[in-house]
């Protein structure tokens, strides 16, 4: 995973140093070479409703943000008051961008570089951080929408999973979600290979399934679905022996017992590589992205794959021209596909693009760095027909935005 490093988040855990932060703290160096956009492109759609600052604000955030009511939640994964480089905030902001500091994380024992989008449960917001927590593999939290934050659990990093990168998924009350690392000894130096868990509202966490590392997948780190009566989830790793021995990446699919079952092993060539985000559902197929992969360039691909196991790539990103590296995953909006790009586009800071589902693509916005941000890492949400988004980097301060593009 490019920017949610899971080497780094082992790392920290194992140290219990993460002082440099797990997404990254150093400023994004621009690209070489930037190439001129396609001619495709749109303009007047765009706008850069707020730029962090870092502290006491939030830097970098990596997590889609949510809708509850008049306003949006987020996460950044750095930045906030508590320490000095900043272990991650929640925020709320406005649709015309007003934005207020609910919480700031400072490691122990509440959590640390939140990464995942929150999710909305009873009147609660729910979320993960893949580091801090009572013993440094990461937490689940609640928090209110007014930012008074619990820890619902921390991992131990064994058995239990360690290194939750990925949102929880709401089944009939019930949270599920996966770990990065953790749940035995096959991966990651002891630590293992990852896991998918579920958690109910007081707080008891179960682990259904703990990855080996082979053809079953390594280093889930994406939200799960639910379509009828199963999760589906990618995994990063694993599901073969191919791009350096460690797997390019697998879909899966698991039943509320732990019942795991690959539906699609990546092979890392044309039919794409390293998936960093999760699926969405549109009437009976499932669409993603990889990150890599996907033709000479390897700059990722977009894809369908039957919940059979039928993979078909309906586009390969070609790097200045069209985008490159997508690492978040995709939203519908009345049948047509909208995503985004971590670089590619005019000044290789990444892009937001339209695409039908047969392939053909339109971009919307390609990002400069500047105050429109750099390098988005996360899935946009429709609201009332316009897309919120946010970008890891650029803005005023070089420390990420949230922006809209009105469709």
């Amino acid at each position: 995973m490019k920017v949610r490093s899971l080497s780094l988040v082992l790392l920290c855990a194992l140290l219990a140093d993460c002082s440099q932060g797990a997404a990254g703290s150093s400023p994004f160096t621009p690209g070489q070479n930037p190439q001129s956009a396609a001619s495709k492109v749109s303009t007047g759609t765009f706008a850069s409703l707020y730029s962090f600052k870092g502290n006491p604000d939030g830097a970098f955030p990596l997590a889609p943000l949510l809708q509850v009511g008049g306003s949006l939640y987020g996460t950044t994964s750095q930045g906030g008051t508590v320490t000095a480089n900043g272990d991650g905030t929640i925020f709320k902001i406005t649709l015309a961008g007003d934005e207020t500091v609910l919480h700031s994380f400072e490691g122990t024992p509440d959590g640390q570089f939140p990464q995942a989008s929150l999710i909305a449960v009873k009147g609660l917001l729910y979320g993960t951080t893949p580091n801090g927590g009572t013993t440094a593999y990461g937490t689940v939290f609640t928090t209110t929408k007014k930012g008074v934050e619990n820890v619902a659990y921390s991992f131990m990093g064994g058995t239990d999973g360690a290194g939750s990168e990925a949102s929880l998924t709401n089944v009939n009350g019930t949270l599920y979600g996966t770990t990065s690392a953790g749940g035995g000894t096959s991966c990651n130096s002891g630590i293992g290979c990852g896991t998918v868990f579920k958690i109910d509202q007081s707080g008891t966490e179960s682990v259904l399934y703990r990855f080996q590392g082979g053809s079953d997948g390594q280093a889930p780190s994406a939200p799960m679905i639910y379509v009828k009566g199963m999760l589906y989830g990618t995994t990063f790793f694993g599901g073969g022996s191919g791009c350096n021995f460690r797997g390019c990446g697998t879909i899966f699919k698991i039943d509320p017992s732990g019942t795991e079952s690959i539906v699609y092993a990546f092979k890392g060539g044309s039919d794409g590589s390293n998936p960093d985000a999760g699926l969405i559902d549109l009437n009976g197929t499932l669409y993603g992205t990889t990150s890599e992969g996907g033709g000479s360039n390897n700059n990722g691909t977009v894809f369908r794959v039957s919940r059979s196991g039928k993979e078909h790539v309906i586009h390969k990103f070609k790097g200045e021209s069209d985008g490159a590296d997508p690492e978040a995953g995709l939203v519908a909006v009345k049948g047509t596909l909208f995503g985004t790009t971590f670089a590619g586009g005019a000044d290789d800071f990444g892009t937001v693009f339209q695409m039908t589902r047969s392939g053909d693509e339109t971009l919307l916005h390609s990002f400069t760095f500047g105050a429109d941000g750099g390098n988005p890492s996360a899935a946009m949400i429709d609201v009332k027909g316009k897309l919120y988004g946010t970008t890891k980097t650029g803005g005023t301060s070089g420390f990420g935005t949230v922006f809209s593009v009105a469709l």
